[in-house]
């Protein structure tokens, strides 16, 4: 059994260069990928993610909000 990810991790901001918190989003109970996202002071919207490469790369090239994980 793998380890649970964190629910919270800590960026500095590419615009501004503060602190970002990323929260965990809620995903099926797949490993493949565990997506976080947050916004800075700044108002710049921060994504991470982790897991399968090609997840991960759809994830941080969507900028909708309304990206999903399908098998």
């Amino acid at each position: 059994m793998s380890p649970k990810p964190a629910r919270t991790l800590t960026f500095k901001c590419k615009a501004c260069n503060k602190p970002v918190t990323v929260f965990l989003q809620k995903v099926s109970a797949c490993s493949h990928i565990q997506p976080y996202l947050g916004a800075c002071v700044c108002v710049e919207p921060y994504r991470h993610a982790t897991g399968a490469a090609d997840a991960v790369n759809s994830f941080k090239l969507s900028l909708d909000g309304g990206w999903r994980h399908h098998h």
